[in-house]
């Protein structure tokens, strides 16, 4: 989880966002995005893959199994 958490950020980060932006661009709660960010929930599925499109990354890649 914890890779997980950190690529999230550095993923916001790239695209200059706040988690408040990220949250109105990709349609999740900036509760949801900000506890994904912290390692303190789990992501379900729907809302990984809306984040990869947005991110255009596999979801792999957000979990840390590739480069």
């Amino acid at each position: 989880m914890e890779k997980f958490s950190k690529i999230l950020k550095e993923l916001r980060a790239e695209k200059n966002l706040s988690i408040s932006a990220l949250s109105k661009q990709v349609g999740i709660s900036s509760s949801a995005l900000g506890r994904w960010e912290l390692g303190q929930a789990d992501i379900r599925s729907r809302d990984l893959v809306k984040l990869a499109i947005f991110y255009n990354v596999t979801t792999d890649y957000i979990f840390g199994l590739e480069d």
